[in-house]
């Protein structure tokens, strides 16, 4: 099997953990407003689909969600309570690493231009691994697992889709890939990612 030129990473829960009521817990604590006011604003309101369909940019996300909440939400405000969700996961970054001595890499999450634009100060880890390769359903107009957006993503990195393997922890988005010609796996733990890698040749150093 030959390697892949490329290897594209899902973000939250593979890359890493997300725990959605401490972004919540979070938001509520920095602006006064209850968890669930917050929830039913960023979700019930269609805010985060909007703004994960790329109809909302970051000023206008942080303005719709403050008028939803009847309170200011700042940049730093949104940065925090994101940040304050992530959990590290050393072994899938060591991983992560270790393919790209040997391949691109890089990541397609759903998410808004904010987290594309801050992931750096979001969760700075995975910096500066992937610097400059930070995709969203926001910038392309489309969500996985809609096959469009991988070729969207493969076209803006100038891979094959045969040449790009991706990695997702839920199983239509990595079925979605492979309908639209690439090789894929579905993540549920490190070491099964690490077996994925090693089938795609991809902890071998390069000749």
């Amino acid at each position: 099997m030959s390697r892949p030129a490329l290897v594209l990473f899902d973000l939250d829960d593979v890359l890493v953990g997300y725990d959605h009521a401490k972004r919540l817990a979070s938001l509520s604590e920095r602006t006064g407003i209850a968890p669930k006011i917050a929830h039913r604003a960023l979700f019930a309101a269609g805010i985060e689909k909007a703004a994960d369909a790329g109809e909302l940019d970051v000023p206008g996300t942080l303005a719709a969600l403050s008028a939803e909440l009847g309170a200011p939400v700042t940049l730093e405000d949104w940065i925090a309570s994101r940040a304050e969700a992530m959990s590290p996961r050393p072994e899938v970054l060591a991983l992560a690493h270790a393919a790209a001595e040997g391949a691109q890499v890089a990541i397609l999450t759903n998410n808004g231009l904010l987290l594309r634009d801050y992931l750096d100060r979001i969760h700075p880890p995975l910096f500066p691994l992937f610097s400059g390769r930070v995709y969203c359903s926001a910038q392309f107009g489309r969500r996985k697992p809609d096959p469009a957006i991988f070729l969207d993503c493969l076209a803006a990195l100038g891979v094959a889709p045969a040449d790009a393997l991706f990695i997702d922890d839920k199983v239509a988005n990595a079925n979605g890939a492979r309908k639209a010609g690439l090789r894929a796996h579905h993540y549920q733990g490190s070491s099964g990612l690490r077996s994925a890698l090693q089938t795609h040749r991809l902890l071998e150093l390069p000749a």
